[in-house]
């Protein structure tokens, strides 16, 4: 029996906070289980949500300051949640925050510099988990899936409602998994518009009018007929999707409701083949009661919502999995979700030697 501690980092698009999990996994008879003794969020500063947001369009040596204080603010984050917890990992595996994501252009980048958060903690770091996969013609996302089969496998698939939608599971005798849609980036960006961060519960979708001239022209979009492996960033939802909404003149809780109904539509068609399927559902959108009951409503599949530390820390756990992969030198990258040319342990390695 091998025991692992290990803290996992995880910075999604939708800006909410960075999420950290103190992990424990144990590999006994070739089989993996884990615990998630630790966990809390800590919410973005308005400051680091401009900075992160508007990264994108800044100047390479702007960008490069960014990557060096990031991964330092990480790495104290870090530290504050082991001075708070008592919890002492033998490693830390952090996602980083996702600026650039065109795989297509074999072209990742998710910021958080790796050896400033070992400068910061003294401990081994595991990051940049995405690029290796990228350079193979991979997708580089999504990468959960090891996890979900490693660790979920109780579950036929495991949808993750979080900045855009994504689902794994097992088909024909391997893995798959793919970005589905949009949500909590698009959902978030609309709330906004309503002077609030979010829409709680999704109520102000509840109160809208469905559109469906909208929706048609949602669910027409190109990327819903590729074939995976497919994955979504930033720059697909402001060149794609952000237009089509922007193009109808109506109230934004219209265009809420629209989008909520849309996001159902393109989930129950991305399980269409597996009916009856049991689904562990995750990710923030998953406390949006109006979008859960459009998902749920009408289906055939068997929905579990888990407990709040399931949903929100879940890939964080992953992350930290995916670490500890990379640190056994097993693979942590499945060509057969991402389209890469091999399953290969993606991440790079950190490590002060004191």
């Amino acid at each position: 029996m091998k025991k692992y501690r290990t803290i996992g980092l995880m910075s999604g698009t939708s800006l909410d906070g960075l999420d950290i999990a103190a992990c424990e996994f144990v590999n006994a008879n070739k089989k993996w289980s884990f615990k998630i003794l630790f966990c809390h969020t800590y919410p973005y500063s308005e400051e680091w949500k401009e900075k992160l947001m508007h990264l994108p369009s800044a100047d390479a040596l702007t960008f490069s300051f960014v990557n060096t204080e990031f991964g330092h603010y990480l790495g104290r984050m870090t530290r504050t949640f082991m001075e708070n917890t008592g919890f002492q990992p033998d490693m830390i595996a952090s996602h980083g925050h996702t600026i650039f994501h065109q795989p297509d252009h074999r072209l990742t980048v998710q910021i958080g510099s790796g050896s400033a958060i070992a400068a910061e903690t003294e401990l081994p770091v595991i990051c940049d988990f995405r690029s290796a996969d990228v350079a193979l013609g991979g997708q580089g996302a999504p990468l959960v899936p090891i996890g979900d089969h490693l660790l979920f496998s109780d579950y036929d698939a495991c949808l993750n409602l979080g900045g855009f939608a994504n689902i794994s599971m097992e088909f024909e005798g391997q893995r798959i998994a793919f970005d589905i849609c949009p949500v909590n980036i698009v959902l978030n960006h609309l709330a906004l518009k309503l002077g609030m961060d979010y829409d709680k519960d999704g109520e102000n979708a509840r109160s809208g009018i469905l559109d469906n001239e909208l929706l048609d022209l949602l669910n027409k979009l190109d990327f819903y007929t590729l074939k995976g492996p497919k994955s979504l960033g930033r720059e697909w939802l402001e060149s794609e999707f952000l237009p089509v909404i922007e193009s109808r003149q109506i109230p934004v809780k219209d265009i809420m409701r629209t989008v909520c109904e849309h996001i159902a539509i393109q989930v129950n068609h991305a399980i269409l083949s597996k009916s009856d399927s049991k689904v562990l559902v995750t990710g923030g959108g998953a406390y949006n009661r109006f979008l859960i009951e459009r998902i749920t409503q009408s289906s055939r599949h068997e929905w579990t919502i888990p407990s709040k530390e399931w949903i929100d820390f879940k890939e964080a756990l992953v992350f930290a999995f995916l670490g500890v992969l990379r640190w056994r030198g097993e693979p942590n990258v499945l060509h057969s979700v991402t389209g890469g040319r091999i399953d290969h342990a993606g991440g790079a390695i950190y490590q002060i030697l004191l």
